[in-house]
């Protein structure tokens, strides 16, 4: 019985599937957004010390993503190659992908949390830091990570929920976290005075609260793919196939970690106001790409499944559905954000400075992310087909060959334009260049179909 809700993947008309399956997670990823948006909302409107606060948390952000993206090796790399095993009827190997998976997020929270713990201060400082906003940025961090396990276990393990066609049940883990949150960042932050001690507290027992629902589920009978304890020892073919897959994730993911590092460097030496400005405009993108995040969880397993059992039509039919969803949504809320950039700012600072700041710069640093759901959409299918090598390709192209360079030559020419010009230059070269990958590249793995699976496999 329980085996329907994996079969509808394979069977179910595809423009209903692919909303039915994506709208939990959207829904999931919008709440999420919301309480990671609350944070920076109240830490900016804390009386006198706003602004520094809020540049001080902004610059934790580059770290907390590069801890999180490593769940995306696993969350990212692992499930879509669960969902081929389900496809080829192989429990065996996908429960095995669960629980290698499980043991490889409990490693990297490990070394990951004793990493920073050690090196925080000069890697806050490295983030774009300064003297003004350091003693915020170490407040924050301190606490949160303490929770490190609890995120990485919740972000990593709920794709796994969607892998089993059960997306209402992989929303609820988010929406019990987000509600939460959103219920004691002002008890925290105002009422008991903790500041942002108590944005960071609230974070971390509300993804508590996230984790240990995903881990009930896939410990109960109702999972169709249960997390099992005979399946936890690692196995090096195991492993290494969820590295390969989960690599391209990773790297979209900690390369934003390197580029806070890059551009919170560059904009500390114009002043700790352009800090502030660049945690707003990251904010910006973030309600943008996080509901695109959610509509990928929702049709990655089906493409994987479908791509498993080798029905070529539906893998066809699925992408063009998700080209025309993911580029209209990206390019009309990327619009509507450059027209009217201070309805934005309002909303984490009443500072008349910081707005001012945020009006001039944010249509720059938004301009190439116009067209950039072409690069959502083709991205996310290279991974739900296991192309790794290409998906890796891609993700490096974006942060690490174009925005980066571009972030520390065009400042010189520029001035602090150029470090916001960056973004938008390497944006748009990205899409336009992983859209003319695709289109040569997608034929040929369709036609290839049956090879590439055993490859992966």
């Amino acid at each position: 019985m329980v085996n329907v809700y994996e079969e509808r993947l394979g069977t179910d008309r595809m423009l209903p599937l692919i909303f039915r399956m994506a709208l939990p997670a959207i829904a999931a990823q919008l709440v999420n957004l919301l309480y990671n948006l609350v944070d920076r909302i109240y830490i900016g409107h804390i009386p006198e010390i706003g602004t520094n606060a809020l540049a001080g948390v902004g610059v934790t952000s580059s770290i907390i993503i590069l801890i999180s993206s490593f769940s995306a090796i696993v969350g990212a790399g692992g499930s879509p190659l669960a969902a081929m095993a389900l496809g080829q009827g192989d429990r065996v190997r996908a429960g095995k992908i669960l629980g290698n998976g499980f043991i490889l997020l409990i490693i990297f929270t490990l070394l990951t949390s004793l990493t920073t713990y050690l090196f925080m201060r000069p890697l806050l400082f490295l983030t774009g830091a300064s003297e003004q906003t350091i003693g915020y940025a170490v407040d924050y961090l301190s606490v949160y990570l303490i929770g490190t396990l609890f995120v990485e276990l919740s972000v990593g393990l709920n794709a796994f929920i969607n892998t089993q066609g059960r997306p209402a049940i992989a929303m609820y883990s988010v929406l019990i976290g987000a509600i939460l949150n959103i219920l004691l960042d002002p008890l925290f932050i105002f009422v008991f005075g903790l500041g942002v001690k108590g944005a960071a507290l609230a974070t971390i027992l509300s993804q508590a609260c996230s984790a240990a629902w995903v881990i009930s589920f896939l410990t109960s009978h109702r999972a169709s793919l249960k997390l099992e304890r005979r399946y936890m020892k690692l196995q090096k073919e195991i492993v290494l196939s969820i590295l390969a897959l989960g690599v391209s994730p990773f790297i979209m993911a900690s390369t934003e970690s390197l580029v806070g590092f890059v551009l919170n460097g560059s904009l500390k030496h114009f002043g700790d106001i352009y800090v502030s400005a660049l945690a707003i405009m990251q904010s910006a993108m973030l309600i943008v790409s996080v509901p695109l995040a959610g509509f990928a969880q929702g049709f990655v397993p089906i493409v994987s499944y479908n791509y498993g059992h080798l029905y070529k039509e539906r893998v066809k039919s699925c992408f063009k559905i998700v080209l025309i969803v993911m580029f209209s949504f990206n390019m009309l809320l990327i619009l509507a954000m450059i027209l009217f950039p201070e309805i934005l700012a309002t909303a984490f600072t009443s500072d008349p400075q910081l707005i001012a700041v945020v009006e001039q710069f944010m249509p720059i640093f938004l301009a190439g992310m116009t067209i950039f759901g072409l690069q959502r959409a083709c991205q996310n299918m290279f991974v739900a087909l296991g192309q790794a090598k290409v998906s890796v390709f891609i993700a490096l192209l974006r942060k690490v060959f174009l925005l980066i360079p571009l972030a520390l030559i065009l400042p010189h020419f520029m001035g602090v334009t150029g470090v916001f010009a960056a973004e938008a230059f390497s944006d748009a070269t990205a899409a336009i260049c992983c859209t003319l990958i695709f289109s040569v590249q997608f034929p040929k793995i369709l036609k290839r179909m049956k090879k590439n699976l055993s490859e992966a496999y």
